[in-house]
């Protein structure tokens, strides 16, 4: 698995780094990544990680409809804040889905470790619609999701996969830095 594992990892580092520059073929190459994650994932019996790939997945087609498709009305989506309210709700609907997926991994499946797989899973579709929508506060939560994922992935032994992630955290600090230079955005 660990070729499969390194080929998931380069495609993902390409995918996020692209991100940071707000290219949008890093939606069809994350495409491919969280593809691969699936099975891995499943793998490993992270089964919200592996569900958490399949919406991804969707996520990703979503994110670059997002990116390349202006509106009559509107131009191509830009950088911007969220405001106080749709960040509280994000993170509600976060905490809330955690609730509801780990409680339901740990009783009905054999997952690995169904309560933190289910919270990273939870915030991290929070994170990843921020994401297709632009504000910059997806930034400064994948880079706490991608710490803890680093310990949820050496633990498992999952070597090369806490390795991405923990590239992830330094490109998610670039990619944080990186927006909130972006000429086009507002001040919040």
């Amino acid at each position: 698995m660990s070729g499969l594992e390194l080929y998931a990892a380069v495609l993902g580092v390409i995918a996020v780094w692209l991100t940071t520059r707000q290219n949008p073929w890093c939606w069809p190459i994350g495409l491919l990544v969280v593809l691969l994650y699936s099975w891995i994932f499943f793998d490993f019996k992270l089964y919200s990680n592996m569900l958490l790939q399949l919406a991804f997945a969707v996520f990703q087609l979503y994110g670059w409809w997002q990116w390349t498709r202006p509106g009559e009305d509107r131009p191509i989506r830009q950088v911007t804040y969220l405001g106080t309210a749709p960040l509280l709700s994000g993170l509600g609907v976060g905490l809330l889905a955690s609730l509801a997926l780990g409680a339901a991994m740990a009783t009905w499946t054999d997952a690995a470790e169904p309560w933190l797989d289910a919270t990273l899973t939870a915030f991290s579709l929070v994170a990843q619609f921020w994401m297709a929508q632009k504000r910059v506060q997806c930034w400064p939560l994948w880079i706490v999701l991608d710490v803890i994922f680093v310990g949820l992935f050496l633990y498992k032994g999952m070597y090369i996969t806490a390795a991405l992630y923990a590239l992830f955290t330094l490109i998610a600090l670039q990619g944080w830095r990186s927006w909130r230079r972006d000429p086009a955005l507002a001040s919040p």
